[in-house]
């Protein structure tokens, strides 16, 4: 094992400083990717920033409504919280989608974010990809593919995201707190991830030492109803091949408020833009579904063994929505 430093810092501002000074520290909450990554030898840490004593937990009411959930709050406290399974239902059900029983009782909130992606080729030190080294080449655009991404990549790089908390919280529109050496600011989620583009070792915009606190999710829509569906290989404990989280309200048939998103499609969650905006005051019926959804679908850039995941994704959204639909007018 290579040898690393490792310190317990009781405050935020103590673990901001010390991650600020060395490239080559990491900050470890519930270690469920960041450990397995440095037993794989993708990640060689030498210092580990134990977060395990810092006041980042816990889920409180923000003022004028809505929810602040701490980074270290885990997978399962979340996804068991009285209030998110009422109000957030969407986010719930991707929590439980997201991994088995024991891995929701140590990851992290925080963590399930900055988790890094499962593409073979990136775990694997004996094979070059330029997320790991920078200029060595994405062997997975002729090698295995049939995981990746069909949205948002490029040429030097085709992994996704693997996260399905991200995807719930891109629908809803949550925002992320971080402290850094600089004091503090607030992201949208959806602006925390980087597309690959040439530099997909770059893979958020965090700033060097900048912790995450927690994340805040608005007052829920009126009216909206919420859901999140996952396709994958297996029901326990597998990434998704195509996931979709949706927030759905419609008045007299027609849609007042929609937000969808994606996993499994892209480097990052991957926010239905287009198709909100063509959705929004449209009849709230299958066929405007389908038309949305293909509009939206029309810039994926499959490959050779992943083209699947373009109807996947549609049907897969497409009956998201129609659920929605009836459970809202069920209401």
């Amino acid at each position: 094992m290579r040898e690393f430093a490792y310190l317990r810092p009781t405050d935020a501002a103590q673990a901001v400083q010390l991650l600020a000074g060395g490239p080559e520290a990491r900050y470890l909450a519930g270690g469920t990717n960041l450990v397995d990554l440095m037993k794989l030898g993708v990640e060689r840490p030498r210092l580990l920033v134990d977060l395990g004593r810092l006041p980042l937990g816990g889920v409180a009411p923000l003022d004028g409504g809505g929810l602040r959930v701490g980074a270290l709050v885990t997978n399962a406290d979340l996804a068991a919280d009285p209030r998110v399974r009422t109000a957030y239902p969407v986010l719930s059900q991707a929590l439980l989608a997201g991994a088995s029983g024991q891995l929701r009782n140590r990851a992290t909130t925080a963590g399930n974010l900055l988790q890094r992606t499962r593409c073979p080729y990136f775990q694997d030190t004996a094979k070059p990809c330029n997320k790991r080294r920078p200029g060595t080449g994405c062997p997975a655009r002729e090698g295995v593919h049939r995981d990746l991404a069909v949205l948002g990549a490029s040429e030097h790089c085709i992994a996704t995201h693997p996260s399905d908390l991200a995807v719930a919280l891109s629908a809803l529109d949550a925002d992320v707190e971080l402290l850094g050496p600089d004091g503090a600011r607030t992201l949208h989620v959806t602006d925390l991830y980087r597309l690959p583009g040439d530099r997909p070792h770059e893979e958020h915009r965090l700033l060097p030492g900048e912790l995450i606190t927690a994340v805040r999710l608005p007052p829920p829509v009126p009216g909206a109803v919420s859901a999140y569906r996952k396709v994958r290989d297996r029901a326990s404990y597998a990434f998704a091949l195509a996931s979709a989280a949706g927030v759905l309200a419609v008045r007299d048939g027609r849609v007042t408020h929609l937000r969808v998103a994606f996993g499994g499609l892209a480097p990052k969650p991957w926010r239905a833009l287009t198709a909100e905006r063509l959705l929004l005051g449209a009849a709230a019926d299958e066929a405007s579904f389908a038309a949305a959804l293909e509009a939206e679908l029309a810039d994926a850039r499959p490959l050779r063994d992943n083209a699947y995941k373009v109807p996947l994704a549609r049907n897969l959204g497409v009956r998201l929505l129609c659920d929605l639909a009836a459970q809202g007018a069920a209401r």
